[in-house]
This record gives structure tokens, C-alpha cells and sequence, in this order.
């Protein structure tokens, strides 16, 4: 609950205008919002701006990926995801990882799918694009629902295409100490679901890894699916002891 309410007093003064924003994903135990935060939290974006994530929480272990309004913790089909970022320590440089919103219409809900030491969506750990302040579908309903989310947050490895957001590479640069996992490639897109899904999203820029998919792309994007557990299971062994 610490967290969360936290979370409320600070989502509507972290509400800021992007053209290129930069987000800070992860914090410290000393900074208001804690360790499990996107900070801010819920940015206003057109289409064509540019949200700079940047993996600044030190030591720290986090994802972006991208969720829906009534399931916070569970990633969207269809959906962006970063990978997890392993931050050993202060000091560190911080890998960047940049998001091209391609539909403002709708919200673009996102959340951090690490695990350990406590799962750190239902921790607070949930941002957002373009969401309202006011009414049922707000960034507080948001927030309520991660809150309210039994289970085991979703672990899937997404791809860099999204719905209404998409990237074209993974976050970077690497610096020595830092370690990237669960990354999509760059050939892997995401599957549009039906329309409705999302909870805010048509996904009409996602392309499907599979079925349309052929030769080297499909193989590729069939092997990063198959590997997302095991880098999930890597992740979080390397977390065990990190936010």
C-alpha cells in the first residue's frame, strides 16, 4: 500500500508534456516514489513524439511492457516490451531505450515484469501514455487494478512493434557491467489482437511474428519465444538480491 499511495500523490504533478520525454525507470529507496517506479508516470504524447526510457534506477533489474487498463500486470498480445535492464550499481551509465508513439487516440499502459525481490508491477511499478486523470479508465484506475492483481505478473517476451507505440532497437547502449536480457530482435513484431483487446489500442502498426512470418524472420521470432522463459528465470535469479 506504501507504494501505491505514493503512486496517487505523485501521478498527477508527474503528468508532463512530451515531445521527447525521457522517463527514468527505477529509482532508489532515499527518492519520493522509492525503487519501483516510472518516473513520471503518466506523460501526454502526440503521434511522432519520441519517450525516452531511460534504465537510471541503480542497482536495479526492470522491463517496459506493455500492458492494458484491466490487467496492469499481465503483458498485452500484441505488445512492446524492452527486455529486463540489469543495473549492477550507482554510477553505472544508464541504457536508453526509445518509444515512437504511432496512435495518441487511446492510452498506452505499460508496467515492469520483474519479479524479484517482490513483484514490482503490483508494487507500483506501472506507467503510462496519454492516460486520463479523471473518469473509469484513468491512470488512478490503473493503479487501483495493478494494486488489486493476485497472481504472478506475465513473464512473455514481447516484441519492439506494439500497439499505438513501437521501437526499433533494443535499449542501449550496453556498457560493461550492465546486462541485457529476454531482449526481442528486431525482426520479432507483435501480433495484433482484435479490436478491443487492448484497453486502449487498435495495434494498427503491429505485424504479426508468426504465420505471415517466413525464412529467417519466422525462425528467429519462433526462438525468442521459446527462449523467453529461460531469460525470464535468468532475470530474475540476477535480481534476486536488486530492485
Amino acid at each position: 500500500m506504501h507504494y501505491f499511495t505514493t503512486l496517487v500523490a505523485l501521478a498527477v504533478p508527474l503528468l508532463a508534456v512530451a515531445q521527447n520525454t525521457t522517463i527514468q525507470v527505477g529509482g532508489t529507496a532515499t527518492e519520493p516514489g522509492g525503487i519501483f517506479q516510472f518516473n513520471p508516470a503518466n506523460v501526454t504524447a502526440s503521434v511522432g513524439d519520441v519517450i525516452t526510457f531511460e534504465f537510471s534506477g541503480a542497482p536495479g533489474n526492470h522491463s517496459i511492457t506493455q500492458s492494458s487498463l484491466a490487467n496492469p500486470c499481465t503483458p498485452l498480445s500484441g505488445g512492446f516490451d524492452s527486455g529486463w535492464v540489469f543495473i549492477p550499481g550507482p554510477g553505472t551509465p544508464a541504457p536508453q531505450w526509445n518509444l515512437t508513439v504511432t496512435n495518441a487516440s487511446s492510452p498506452i499502459w505499460f508496467y515492469c515484469k520483474q519479479l524479484v525481490p517482490s513483484p514490482h508491477c503490483k508494487a507500483g511499478m506501472i506507467g503510462a501514455i496519454n492516460a486520463p486523470t479523471t473518469g473509469s479508465a484513468s491512470f488512478d484506475t490503473f493503479i487501483s487494478n495493478a494494486e488489486a492483481f493476485s497472481g504472478t505478473p506475465g513473464q512473455e517476451v514481447g516484441a519492439l512493434v506494439g500497439q499505438d507505440a513501437s521501437a526499433s532497437a533494443a535499449p542501449g547502449p550496453i556498457p560493461s557491467g550492465v546486462t541485457l536480457f529476454g531482449s526481442p530482435a528486431a525482426s520479432a513484431t507483435a501480433t495484433a489482437p482484435g479490436a478491443g483487446s487492448s484497453g486502449g489500442g487498435s495495434g494498427s502498426s503491429s505485424t504479426s511474428p508468426s504465420g505471415s512470418a517466413s525464412g529467417a524472420g519466422a525462425s528467429s521470432a519462433a526462438l525468442n519465444l521459446r527462449a523467453s522463459g529461460f531469460w525470464a528465470g535468468v532475470a530474475m535469479i540476477m535480481g534476486v538480491a536488486l530492485a
